[in-house]
């Protein structure tokens, strides 16, 4: 079969609710897939690089989420990269190999020559095409994205060996207690089918070891139809580690940045990242504004379209601001993620600003009037640099997420340090949290639905 008749499917693993349990308290409201950097889901970003791999045919997302969590996003993902995308729900966990293997029947319902492997909670320019043609230079079965790291992270990760001549995957370790390499799994694989005869032989040997073990007295009183996990298959330890140095897997190294995104912290330092990415792939997304009329905006920012920005607000770099969000006049918004419909200075000031603005009117027009100039442009711009004074209320958002609904008061600051990697190095506010005007929020976690009328630091509101 040449390159131009084969087929390929890509398989990007989702998770489920028990899984994401340190993306709290932003996962209580959407599941973690789903949640917005850089103005997309999350699930998006590798779908898009999905869409690059020639001859693609299908895209599966499999997960043990319930269907309608993703049914209106698998739907309107589908029409807009007019490619077919469809969700895939495990009825159980059956580990990242098990999970593949259990949908192996419609997987290879295109009989597929290659299938792609990705974890949805990986961020990186994801160089799938390239990979692709790595994969069938080399002959194996599999191919690993990989990176090098620094040796003091690199053990958080599933550590590995190459050939450096040949780069076949020699060894592979997961989470090692002693630094064993630099490089590191990425979780971004391609596979021929042989991956699924791999995995039933794991399978296979599991439920061989399980008939012949000695079966207790207690045991023998169980159900006869309880499971004995043998169809749960990890692709790191069940797979990678034991074909490694078989001339089976190989490598393809990427330089460019690459994250996986556990806590909200790393989800604010990765919307950052393919913010920045647009610039390259979508330019036609970054908002842009110089504050005569728009926003001033400073490096990366995504505006969605139906968010409304006052115009002497200024953002950037690194925010993204969803659907129908408003940010009102003087605010400074920084490194931050707004979520849909927050508002930010926006009722309070609509009310006040009316009655404010409608009494300076008067008292100007009668005060030009008495002094007999009220027809110089002057004059005119001196009404408007006061009105314009008066509505500078100005709140600040800074290396923080502010959830669904929430709301932030005038002359407000919700803010951290910015330490990614740190329990608090970022401020989220959950869904429908409400900070009153002249609030200092420094540092801190709040559950939905809080009201903060005092300041708060280093703190987890419940």
């Amino acid at each position: 079969m040449s390159s131009s008749d084969e087929r390929v499917v890509a398989v990007i693993m989702v998770g489920g609710p028990t899984k994401g349990t340190r993306f709290r308290p932003l996962s209580l409201d959407i599941p973690k897939p789903l949640f917005p950097l850089a103005g997309q889901p999350m699930v998006h970003h590798p779908i898009s690089a999905c869409k690059k791999i020639p001859n693609l045919t299908q895209i599966y997302l499999v997960g043990f989420y319930e269907e309608r969590e993703f049914a209106l996003y698998v739907s309107s993902i589908s029409n807009e990269l007019k490619v077919s995308v469809r969700y895939l729900r495990e009825d159980k966990p059956h580990g990242s190999a098990g999970g593949l293997f259990y949908f192996r029947d419609l997987i290879m319902e295109d009989n597929p020559s290659h299938i792609f492997l990705l974890n949805c909670d990986v961020c990186c320019s994801f160089p799938l095409p390239e990979m692709l043609a790595a994969h069938r230079a080399y002959g194996g079965m599999g191919t690993i994205l990989v990176i090098k790291v620094s040796a003091e992270s690199a053990s958080q990760f599933g550590e590995l060996v190459a050939d450096p001549d040949t780069n076949e995957l020699l060894h592979y370790t997961e989470k090692p207690e002693t630094f064993v390499s630099d490089q590191i799994n990425c979780g971004v694989y391609v596979f021929t089918p042989e991956i699924f005869t791999a995995i039933q032989d794991v399978s296979s040997q599991r439920k061989e070891r399980a008939n012949l073990r000695r079966i207790s007295s207690f045991e023998a009183l169980q159900s006869p139809t309880r499971s004995l996990l043998t169809d749960y298959v990890r692709l790191d330890q069940d797979i990678l580690s034991p074909l490694a140095g078989k001339k089976q897997l190989y490598t393809y190294e990427t330089m460019d940045f690459w994250e996986q995104i556990k806590t909200p912290g790393i989800s604010l330092k990765c919307s950052g990242l393919y913010l920045a990415q647009f610039q390259f792939t979508s330019p036609h997304l970054l908002a842009a504004g110089d504050g005569s009329k728009s926003a001033t905006i400073e490096g990366d920012v995504y505006i969605h379209p139906s968010a409304k920005v006052h115009p002497t607000a200024k953002i950037g770099p690194n925010v993204s601001i969803s659907a129908n969000a408003r940010i009102g006049p003087g605010a400074r918004l920084k490194k931050c993620i707004i979520l849909d419909n927050v508002e930010v200075m926006v009722e309070k000031w609509i009310k006040r600003s009316i009655m404010n603005n409608l009494a300076i009117l008067f008292y100007f027009i009668s005060y030009l009037y008495r002094m007999k100039f009220w027809r110089t442009p002057l004059s005119y711009l001196k009404l408007d640099c006061m009105l314009c004074f008066i509505s500078q209320e100005n709140a600040v958002v800074i290396n923080s997420i502010v959830g669904w609904k929430s709301s932030i008061g005038r002359w407000s600051r919700v803010q951290a340090e910015g330490d990614y990697n740190a329990k608090l190095g970022v401020t989220i506010l959950g869904e429908g949290v409400t900070v009153e005007d002249e609030v200092v929020v420094i540092s801190s976690i709040v559950l939905p639905y809080k009201t903060l009328d005092v300041s708060v630091q280093d703190e987890i509101i419940l």
